[in-house]
């Protein structure tokens, strides 16, 4: 196996451990948000307030990030550091300063755009709701920066700092909405987000020292990284605004739908991507500067046959996760999240929510591992396009679906769309750039499909078979669904002989190897 191969599985591990870590301390934040507010209309208004500032934060600062990666990458691999700390420092620069003027702008107008971003708010949610975007807004040159200078360090290899910063944000949350929620309420957890924003910011810095990059400001706009990066912005930044379009419509429509849709549409959707976060971002973040390298045409029959690799190993080890989610739903829910105000109402409207967003994990994998395939060839205008299709299937069921239905509408609609976007970018991929093989991706597909079948029909049978009123009982209908499933999901993979397996064995075997040799000649 490849020294390369076997760096990416190590700083997978590594990754998905630290992001592991955080996402437990995010559901304990989460636990913890539910039982001092419940699915109320104040966790509505605080969700809503983090929306807007994410207009900001996704048009922008994701859609740099990621373009930075590429060519920043290519300058480390090739030895020329200097040029990808150049090209840092100018896209920092130009960001911060767009960031601030947005910020200003977004805090005078706050009380209009929530209007149309939730107009189904009472008086006192909408006043509360403008209260809490205008502390929010004060985190975003500090996500700015924390989300550039990881990507940097991730351009270098070195993941550590960016996999560990969800762990300050997460603790400092929680201590705030423990010490803080009783007599501040939700403005607790504004607070506890621009703090906790900090503190990411602060944890990049060691990786910064390690990769020897000089903060100072720097508008050399003549920049060749820059330019590239700048490239590649349109087209992502398109997408990143197709995402928040996504989430404004679902909660402009949730806000009419009564007190604590929102909030339960946002605790579901929390635990079911908790797997994607752990599984398939951790391992394609290592991965994305690894394809990066591939990129060139003579390489394209590697990339190929390494998105095929990761796309097999991704959907075997996310679907026994969707089905345990979709049956299992009541059980994972009550036993996260059914304490203090969260109610009974809360625990139904969550349920719903989590069963029918699980759909959407496999589609979340899949999308995942295929743009950033799309981004090494330089293509951000395909993961767009796929991205607008999702979006007019989300809206159209948002407004139709959602009206009629409420959360499980919503939820329904999501995971619809996000399952369209995942078949129309393989297809197109795989035409435009030969980069993605269908016929060994649909192989799996069917057997994935046959084997959760199975699965999910005995771990159905087991769920009736319990009463689940409490979290001891929660947890025992867990244990045993989860076991049942997983067993019966394993036997059936195994007897149709998936390929994957073979390399998830093989990616095991990498972890234990100590010494790496030098990688043959592509």
């Amino acid at each position: 196996m490849s020294a390369t191969r076997r760096t990416v599985v190590r700083s997978s591990v590594l990754l998905a451990g630290l992001t592991a870590v955080s996402q437990v301390l995010g559901f304990g934040r989460d636990a913890v948000m539910a039982a001092v507010f419940g699915a109320s209309s104040s966790v509505d208004a605080f969700l809503v307030a983090q929306g807007l500032m994410s207009v900001v934060l996704g048009l922008i600062t994701g859609a740099m990030a990621r373009g930075l990666i590429p060519p920043v990458a290519r300058a480390v691999d090739v030895g020329n550091v200097a040029a990808g700390h150049r090209t840092v420092r100018v896209s920092l620069t130009v960001t911060v300063m767009v960031l601030v003027a947005g910020s200003v702008l977004m805090f005078v107008a706050t009380k209009p755009l929530l209007s149309v971003l939730a107009p189904g708010f009472d008086a006192a949610t909408a006043d509360e709701a403008v209260r809490l975007t205008r502390i929010v807004l004060l985190a975003t040159v500090f996500i700015a920066g924390t989300n550039l200078l990881a990507a940097a360090a991730q351009a270098h290899g070195k993941f550590f700092w960016s996999g560990i910063q969800g762990i300050p944000f997460n603790i400092i949350m929680i201590a705030c909405a423990v010490l803080l929620g009783g007599q501040f309420g939700v403005g607790a957890l504004a607070v506890g987000f621009v703090v906790g924003s900090v503190a990411r910011f602060l944890f990049q810095l060691p990786a910064v020292t390690t990769i020897r990059l000089k903060l100072r400001p720097s508008l050399r706009l003549r920049d060749p990284g820059f330019r590239e990066v700048l490239a590649l912005v349109p087209p992502l930044l398109v997408g990143s605004a197709i995402l928040n379009v996504n989430t404004m419509v679902d909660r402009a429509v949730g806000s009419a739908q009564g007190a604590g849709t929102i909030a339960s549409l946002s605790y579901g959707w929390r635990i079911v991507t908790l797997a994607e976060v752990v599984l398939v971002t951790a391992f394609t973040t290592t991965l994305f500067p690894a394809f990066s390298t591939l990129g060139d045409p003579s390489r394209r029959a590697h990339l190929r046959r390494t998105t095929e690799r990761v796309l097999g190993v991704t959907l075997v080890l996310i679907t026994p996760v969707v089905i345990v989610l979709a049956i299992a739903a009541k059980p994972i829910v009550v036993l996260l999240l059914a304490r203090g105000n969260f109610d009974a109402r809360a625990v139904e409207l969550t349920t719903l929510a989590v069963s029918l967003y699980a759909v959407a994990l496999a589609g979340l994998a899949v999308r995942e591992v295929v743009a950033r395939t799309c981004l090494a060839v330089g293509d951000s205008r395909t993961p767009v396009l796929t991205a607008l299709a999702a979006m007019a299937v989300n809206v159209a069921g948002d407004l139709t679906l959602g009206v009629r239905y409420g959360v499980s509408g919503l939820a329904a609609s999501t995971s619809l769309s996000v399952l369209v976007a995942a078949v129309m970018l393989s297809v197109l991929t795989a035409r435009r750039h030969r980069a993605v093989a269908l016929k060994p991706l649909g192989r799996t597909v069917v057997a994935v499909l046959t084997a959760s079948v199975v699965s999910a029909a005995a771990g159905w049978l087991v769920l009736r078979a319990v009463d689940v009123r409490d979290a001891v009982h929660a947890l025992l209908a867990l244990g045993a669904t989860g076991t049942v499933c997983l067993a019966s999901y394993t036997v059936v993979v195994v007897a149709l002989r998936v390929p994957a397996l073979a390399e998830l064995r093989a990616s095991l075997h990498d972890l234990r190897l100590r010494k790496t040799p030098p990688a043959p000649p592509d």
